[in-house]
């Protein structure tokens, strides 16, 4: 058969464009679903991404890691489902729309109109849901992209209602009236889990000191600090450490003595003896600070590492305020409207947004001689994870859940599953401790409904699914067009206690309610029976054609076996699939977790567009191609952030090329002996070792993808193709060219191996080398190939060439340490602590060009052994003077493994430095116990041996510059200077293929001319 030429280097993008075209045409997937189809199940569930923007690299990552162990599973005969699945609503995507839209606020969209906002809203979803099918289908991602989840479809919304029921009917939901993290240009609430996956920037603020003038003391002062002047007009009252120690200031003000230890100070008190103090508000006269008596507060909290050691409370603009509030039975001032701006009551500050009245506060406050000093200070401060606005503190009414009850369950069951990399689990369960409890509500427009209808009789009225919504509605149901504002407003039910008519309350839910019933709505959670189409209801219809199973089906299917997202979703996803799912089956929705850092440029900069260093998907993809970005994502480790970029892209390639060129090698010499797979010759002990080495190939890369562990995969496989290339083909090329069927059959079994199971990872170059290599009998795509398990192999012989690589890869090292290039012959190699290479002495001296290879203590070397600091300090202490001063003595003894004996104690390879040089004559290295020891000295002989070798290379460059094949004879001029070359002409002529050399050249360098 005849094998198809490769190019002398991959088009990544061409050839990837070609193989997805190829894969749609042939109905590959299908083929791989169908052939699947029955067998055991390996049931992965797929976190939602959201269809607002772009796919971007960071999220490339996370999707080429889901695609890696799907084909995996795939390979290995697994049934499983492929339902990728769309986030489509909440504050991600309203936000969009407002930008795209020009509305700035919330009264703009109400002006706008909820429903077109809506509109707009879903618009939005269904344009990027299909931007990014298109880049995941072409980042190589295989899915049932006609059968997506949207979270938004009425199934998703009514399997969430009947959770929240199940919630009220335990008695864990609850309106609570508390301080919350609030984002002025979004107006609403955001979560704790929000806060944490949202951004910490370093910020600009107002940094100033204030005085608070003590009632009854004549003179004397509370100094408070703060870096937020718009909470100065709520104030109520100061709190102080009381256990900590107090001065009194020559300038009259209180502080701690801790915050300010070098100034001189007329008089101290304990904390809790200033305690009950009453002072002069900041601004009193504000009508909103009517009746308030401002008084010191005992805190064990007071912070002592900034500040004075007093701190101004604000309940209304503060959390551990608020909190405070409650303990001491404070007045609550709430000082700003919903957009962040200052509400009537506070007089000359009205209207002013947080940021605009700090300016007019600070100058108020040095007109009545109460501002000490004023600056501005960079510090970390919380934004809105969406929209990037800093954050502010309001105290609002919210639907929270409560926690405590499930906390403890859901850590037990956190214990059961296996997290990847397994420091996770902890963070996870760190996370799951100190949660609070769950705000689930935002005051927004496009999100999940929350089903609520409080009654004034106090019954709070919670609908469990859209049947019961139908079944206890008394209006609006003909206007119902999907489970959404306005519509859903305009339904009204019957208060089940009293039968008045209730309206739903204004909210909608936290979009993380919306993905954390996945495991649950997408997989027919006690539905009857199966529903074609039933999944994509409401604003998905049209949109997927997903159906909603039956219960059975979710018993099939139910619990993940793994899931795969980025470290974050601890707090978000993780989290809410987890809470929902002890909520409503108790126990975990799945076994087995992936998780991952964070994506960074190459230089280790987080990308911004505004920095100039973001790099698009499509990009990327058109650039460097999805074969080589799944290389980076893969060969990182996910529990260190990824420095990503065309740089680390050109890096890939260039290794990449070894495996291409390999393929390229045998292409070539297997076309010119017209073989075919199955024509095999009598075996030679390498050819025994490459078999052995590909067994052991597959056995890592079996483990490694068990444990889902990419970095394996990639190492293991890049140190496979170079054992491949850099020894057995460098090692057997005399056989290619005299056509062996042996070789080219070990290195075609070899090579249809490996890309069989490097394909998960690289599934474009893996499929087009295989349709390059495949035998006319084998299944049409890589993806249809059966795993094959690992066989036996001889662990003898692997160790045997393991070594004597090694050996080999030393002796190269003295050689450039020595300055003699490798075509040099040299006469001699001694080689010491490498037993297991001893019966491969001719390898070794045909690989290092020395004439003889001897096995023997090397004596040529001078050893040199320093004490390793950072591990030999600690443990020795004082002893290690006296061990440093033995070991420069050279009083020591080796010992085996690389270690010493030193001054009566034994010290391994690791806890010393160990430096070996040749004396004069020799060229050594050493590593892991081996040494190796080069005769550099040269004769006369090796000489002419060596300008040979350097003929021979030059002459077969010359061939491949001039395009000749690799059967072309050749006829060879020489320089007559170059004649004392021809002692080996029988030599050179079987290295470069000449029939001929001659030496009446006259250009003073060598020429050749097809023959």
């Amino acid at each position: 058969m005849a094998f198809e030429p490769l190019p002398a280097v991959p088009d990544h993008s061409a050839l990837e464009n070609e193989v997805l075209a190829w894969w749609d045409s042939e109905g590959i997937f299908d083929k791989v679903r169908e052939q699947n189809r029955g067998a055991e199940r390996f049931s992965f569930l797929d976190g939602p991404i959201t269809a607002n923007n772009p796919m971007g690299v960071h999220h490339a990552w996370g999707r080429t890691l889901k695609d890696v162990f799907q084909r995996y599973k795939a390979l290995r005969g697994f049934d499983q489902r492929y339902q990728n699945g769309f986030d489509c609503q909440g504050l991600w995507v309203e936000v969009e729309v407002e930008k795209a839209l020009g509305l700035n606020s919330k009264r703009d969209i109400e002006e706008y109109g909820i429903a077109e906002f809506a509109e707009r809203c879903k618009e939005r979803v269904a344009h990027y849901s299909e931007v990014i099918t298109d880049q995941d289908r072409r980042l190589g991602r295989w899915m049932d992209w006609e059968n997506d989840y949207h979270t938004f479809s009425d199934t998703n919304i009514s399997y969430i209602w009947g959770f929240l029921k199940a919630v009220h009917e335990r008695g864990w939901l609850y309106k609570g009236h508390r301080s919350t993290e609030w984002c002025p240009r979004c107006g609403t609430s955001i979560s704790q889990h929000e806060l944490f996956a949202g951004e910490y920037k370093e910020l600009e603020h107002p940094s100033l000191n204030v005085r608070f003038p003590l009632k009854g003391r004549e003179g004397e002062a509370i100094m408070i600090w703060t870096t937020t002047p718009w909470t100065l007009p709520a104030n109520v009252a100061a709190a102080v450490k009381p256990d900590a120690e107090y001065v009194l200031l020559e300038s009259g003000n209180w502080v701690a003595r801790e915050a300010y230890p070098d100034e001189k100070a007329t008089r101290s008190a304990r904390g809790e003896e200033l305690v009950g103090l009453e002072y002069e508000g900041p601004f009193d006269y504000l009508p909103a600070q009517e009746g308030i008596v401002h008084r010191i507060i005992a805190w064990d909290a007071v912070s002592m590492d900034e500040g004075t050691g007093i701190v101004h409370i604000a309940p209304g603009a503060g959390s551990d305020d608020f909190d405070l509030s409650r303990v001491h039975g404070l007045s609550v001032l709430v000082p700003i409207d919903e957009s962040g701006r200052m509400l009537p009551g506070y007089g000359p500050f009205e209207g002013f947004s947080t940021d605009e009245v700090a300016d007019i506060v600070i100058e108020d406050l040095r007109r009545r001689e109460l501002l000490v000093d004023s600056g501005r200070i960079t510090h970390r401060y919380p934004t809105c994870w969406r929209c990037g606005t800093p954050l502010v503190f309001r105290v609002v009414d919210d639907w929270f859940i409560a926690c405590d009850e499930i906390r403890q369950p859901m850590l037990d069951e956190n214990e059961k599953v296996e997290w990847t990399p397994d420091f996770y689990s902890k963070r996870m369960a760190d996370w799951l401790r100190n949660m609070g409890d769950w705000n689930i509500s935002r005051k927004r427009y496009f999100g999940l409904p929350l089903p609520i209808y409080p009654c004034d009789c106090g019954e709070v009225n919670v609908i469990g699914s859209r049947a019961e919504l139908d079944e206890r509605a008394t209006a609006g149901l003909d206007q119902l067009r999907e489970l959404h504002r306005p519509w859903v407003d305009n339904v009204t039910i019957s208060c089940q206690s009293c039968g008045k008519d209730l309206h739903r309350i204004p909210e909608v839910g936290d979009a993380w309610l919306d993905a954390g019933i996945v495991p649950f709505s997408t997989l027919g959670w006690q539905n009857p029976e199966w529903i074609p189409g039933g999944y994509a209801t409401g604003a998905a219809k049209g949109l997927s054609g997903a159906d909603l199973p039956d219960h059975a089906y979710w018993e099939q299917w139910f619990p993940a076996d793994w899931i795969s997202e980025m470290r974050e979703q601890i707090r978000l996803w993780f989290y809410s699939i987890s809470f929902m799912s002890m909520t409503l089956v108790g126990s975990s929705p799945y076994r087995r977790v992936l998780t991952y850092e964070k994506l960074l440029d190459e230089t280790g900069r987080e990308m911004h567009r505004s920095w100039g260093n973001s790099i698009e998907a499509d990009e990327a993809f058109d650039r460097m191609g999805a074969d080589v970005m799944r290389w980076q994502f893969c060969e990182q480790n996910p529990g260190q952030n990824i420095k990503f970029g065309y740089g680390p892209a050109n890096e890939v390639k260039r290794r990449l090329l070894t495996l291409w060129n390999s393929v390229s090698f045998f292409v070539d010499y297997a076309n010119v002996a017209n073989w075919s797979p199955g024509d095999t010759g009598e075996l030679e002990p390498l050819d025994l070792w490459l078999g052995s080495r590909v067994e052991q190939l597959v056995a890592e890369m079996t483990d490694a993808y068990e444990r889902y562990w990419t970095p394996d995969l990639v190492a293991s496989f890049e140190r496979f193709v170079d054992d491949l290339s850099n020894w057995y083909i460098r090692r057997s090329r005399r056989r290619f060219w005299n056509s062996d069927p042996a070789a080219l059959q070990t290195l075609w079994s070899a090579l249809v191996r490996a890309v069989v199971v490097i394909a998960p990872v690289m599934p474009f170059l893996a499929e087009h080398l295989w349709r390059a290599l495949r035998a006319d009998d084998a299944p049409e795509s890589v993806f249809l190939v059966r795993w094959e398990e690992a066989g036996e192999r001889d662990e003898q012989l692997l160790a045997e060439v393991a070594a004597t690589r090694r050996v080999v890869d030393l002796g190269r090292q003295a050689r450039a340490a020595s300055g003699l290039k490798l075509r040099q012959p040299l006469r001699r190699l001694v080689v010491e602590g490498a037993p297991l290479a001893s019966g491969h002495g001719d390898e070794i001296r045909q690989e290092l060009r020395v004439k003889e290879v001897e096995f023997a203590p090397v004596e040529a070397t001078e050893l040199r052994v320093k004490p390793n600091l950072p591990v030999l300090g600690p443990k020795l202490g004082k002893e290690l003077g006296a061990v440093r001063a033995a070991l420069e003595a050279g009083e020591f003894e080796e010992l085996p493994g690389g270690g010493v004996r030193v001054a009566g104690q034994d010290f391994s390879a690791d806890e010393v430095l160990v430096e070996r040089t040749g004396k004069e004559g020799w060229a050594v290295a050493s590593a892991d116990g081996i040494t190796v020891a080069l005769d550099t000295a040269l004769d006369a002989e090796l000489e002419l041996e060596g300008r040979v070798l350097d003929l021979i290379h030059e002459l077969n460059s010359m061939r491949k510059a001039s395009g000749l094949a690799l059967t072309d004879r050749i006829v060879v001029t020489l320089p007559q200077s170059a004649s004392d070359l021809l002692e080996h002409e029988d030599w050179i002529k079987e290295e470069v293929l000449a029939v001929e050399i001659r030496t009446d050249g006259g250009s003073g360098e060598p020429e050749i001319a097809k023959a």
